[in-house]
């Protein structure tokens, strides 16, 4: 098994959280993975490499006092899910977050973000490629 190429620690999302594209309001994807550094979507179209995007994550009043947060990521990767034929895995780096919003962020990844089992990784699970 190739050794962990990532740098920052990353855990399975465990609360379904949606992401908008902030410019257009459409929705990007749900998180399905999180690090401090990026995430992973969940998404029901392929979504381009090396794009970026003006995000919006919705939030629960568990972790902020505000309704979302906006920031700018950059998708990385783009994979058609293993047991879906019809939604994608996506890999977004995070580009441009507030400190503020960033602390948020954090508060997430300690909350809702679990361990990933040995058994969910694959040859593809790297966040960054």
């Amino acid at each position: 098994m190739p050794a962990e190429k990532r740098k920052l620690a990353r855990r399975f999302f465990s609360y379904y959280m949606r992401v908008m594209d902030e410019v257009n309001g459409q929705l990007i994807g749900h998180l399905a993975d999180i690090s401090t550094g990026g995430f992973k979507l969940d998404s029901s179209t392929a979504i381009p490499l090396n794009k970026d995007y003006r995000l919006r994550i919705e939030l629960t009043n568990e972790v902020a006092n505000k309704s979302s947060m906006i920031f700018m990521a950059r998708s990385k990767w783009c994979h058609e899910d293993p047991f879906d034929p019809t939604a994608f895995n996506v890999g977004f780096q995070i580009t441009n977050m507030a400190p503020s919003d960033f602390e948020i962020f954090s508060r997430m990844f300690e909350k809702y973000g679990s361990q990933n089992s040995q058994s969910q990784k694959s040859s593809n699970d790297y966040l960054w490629r």
